[in-house]
């Protein structure tokens, strides 16, 4: 069984933004668009992006004039985040801020109009407590009538399409992926070799089997009310067998 803290190290390898994030950022960038012309969010509303990484979202949603903040358990990708910052300019008002931040702890109260979680970040930790912890704090940072946004796998289609083992090759690098399951969790073993380390590293990832009914228990104790649900990054109807997200929003 993989150690609790597997995401502090896993999250903060360059290997993991390579494998996830050093890709087209057309299909990051066409969401947000989607999700801001759906939401239709004030010119000057503040949004909290939880489990930032390198800011990518939070660089989009910030060139597009509003007040951003994003927040990371990972100090690279944080740090990452702040040079980028600093290289460019995003306006007047939307220029991101960026704190290294664990979600389970609190951060501003009653503060933000929209609050986000993207890309699975979230589903990572130990007891369903910690999970509850991090809704608290999400809850507890929009002001009254703020929208949370959070966009997680669909378990569900994730389960009917299970694949077992892969290799990716990306730029140079061989990620060897070896995935398994149980009642509550997925499992991902991912073997890294490239021609910089002397021997290959691993790290293994665990998810939680989150449903609609899991977050619909979490989201309501917080006072967190699902509003709509989407099925892909083209906010398409979600259908529980044929949809690989499971995109909801909530109002508080």
């Amino acid at each position: 069984m993989p150690d609790q803290k597997w995401y502090k190290d896993w999250f903060n390898s360059p290997y993991y933004y390579k494998l996830y994030f050093e890709r087209d950022e057309n299909e990051a960038t066409q969401f947000i668009n989607k999700l801001i012309d759906h939401l239709q969010p004030a010119p000057d509303s503040f949004m909290l992006d939880v489990a930032c990484g390198r800011g990518r979202h939070s660089r989009i949603l910030a060139e597009k004039g509003f007040n951003v903040t994003g927040i990371d358990i990972s100090s690279s990708g944080i740090e990452f985040a702040k040079q980028f910052v600093q290289k460019d300019s995003f306006g007047e008002k939307g220029n991101p801020e960026f704190y290294l931040h664990d979600m389970r702890l609190p951060f501003r109260v009653n503060y933000y109009d929209y609050a986000f979680n993207f890309f699975t970040s979230f589903g990572y930790f130990y007891s369903r407590r910690e999970h509850d912890d991090a809704i608290q704090t999400i809850a507890n940072s929009l002001k009254k009538n703020g929208i949370f946004v959070i966009d997680y796998l669909n378990v569900h289609f994730a389960e009917e399409h299970f694949v077992h083992n892969e290799e990716k090759v990306i730029n140079g690098t061989t990620y060897e992926i070896h995935r398994w399951q149980d009642e509550t969790h997925f499992y991902k073993k991912i073997t890294v070799q490239d021609s910089l380390l002397i021997y290959p590293i691993e790290h293994t990832e665990r998810v939680a089997k989150f449903s609609f009914g899991d977050f619909n228990d979490m989201l309501s104790y917080q006072h967190l009310q699902v509003q709509e649900i989407f099925g892909d990054y083209s906010l398409n109807t979600y259908d529980i067998k044929t949809k690989p997200r499971l995109i909801i929003i909530a109002k508080k």
